[in-house]
């Protein structure tokens, strides 16, 4: 017990420096593009050291957005597909709600698919 604690607390703070290290990067490169928008810092600038500057941020910044979207889409993409098959052969895990695809990213239940199960409706 106390073993799984510690490889779990272990787990958690990798984690945590791996979300810091991103946030750190994502705010970092959005107060350079900001500091490129401002003409009193950047009017300083050699045009070419300035090219460099924004190419290199929208880079991290598209970088950031694709990888963030990727994970959404490598976790939906691995866990629908599972749970519709589940459902589709009436196997079901007695009483775990239906989950359609607005639920998996975190929306109320809309989906149109019929079978056994409870539908998740969003409250407030």
């Amino acid at each position: 017990m106390v073993q799984d604690a510690e490889k779990y607390k272990a787990e958690d703070e990798e984690v945590k420096k791996k979300v810091d290290a991103k946030n750190a990067l994502e705010n970092y490169a959005y107060n350079m593009r900001n500091t490129m928008k401002d003409d009193k810092f950047a009017g300083k600038l050699d045009p070419a050291d300035k090219e460099k500057i924004e190419k290199a941020v929208e880079d991290a910044i598209n970088w950031l957005e694709r990888n963030q979207l990727a994970k959404v889409d490598e976790l939906e993409g691995l866990c629908n597909p599972i749970i519709a098959k589940m459902y589709q052969g009436g196997g079901g895990a007695g009483g775990m709600p239906r989950m359609g695809d607005d639920a998996m990213s975190g929306g109320a239940s809309t989906s149109s698919a019929t079978g056994p199960g409870p539908k998740i409706e969003e409250v407030d």
